[in-house]
């Protein structure tokens, strides 16, 4: 029963995500042009959002589903493995068109030619798997 809610949560996601075009090719290669805002208003709403629920659950002291407490770890302090991790990110989006979320909406959505990014994103995330004992972090 547990996994019904979060189907349903999935859903609305991926309805919001479709309607607000945020999982469309265009509005993507538009934001990595510069000639639009509307991808960075959506980012910029979703990073605003996350901070807002990080200090809810920190300071109501929120639990989990499992009625363990919730804890944020601080960052290792660098920045260089974010710079390298966010420039193939990055490059990974704009070649490809969309991030990680986007990947099983438009599956859903019905746009088959995407299973060739799934299956580069399961490689991926294998072969960083595979190398994450001999990259820095």
């Amino acid at each position: 029963m547990k996994v019904l809610k979060y189907l349903l949560v999935g859903f609305v996601f991926g309805i919001v995500l479709t309607k607000s075009e945020a999982v469309s090719w265009y509005r993507i290669y538009e934001m990595f042009q510069f000639q639009s805002f509307h991808m960075f208003g959506i980012i910029m709403v979703a990073i605003g959002t996350g901070i807002i629920g990080i200090q809810i659950i920190k300071r109501r002291k929120i639990k989990d589903i499992k009625g363990l407490p919730i804890e944020f770890s601080d960052k290792q302090p660098g920045s260089f493995r974010y710079l390298i991790g966010g420039l193939i990110f990055g490059l990974g989006w704009a070649l490809v068109g969309c991030c990680p979320g986007p990947i099983f909406i438009l599956l859903g959505a019905g746009f088959w030619s995407v299973l060739i990014v799934f299956f580069g994103a399961l490689v991926g995330t294998y072969l960083y798997g595979v190398l994450k004992d001999k990259l820095p972090h």
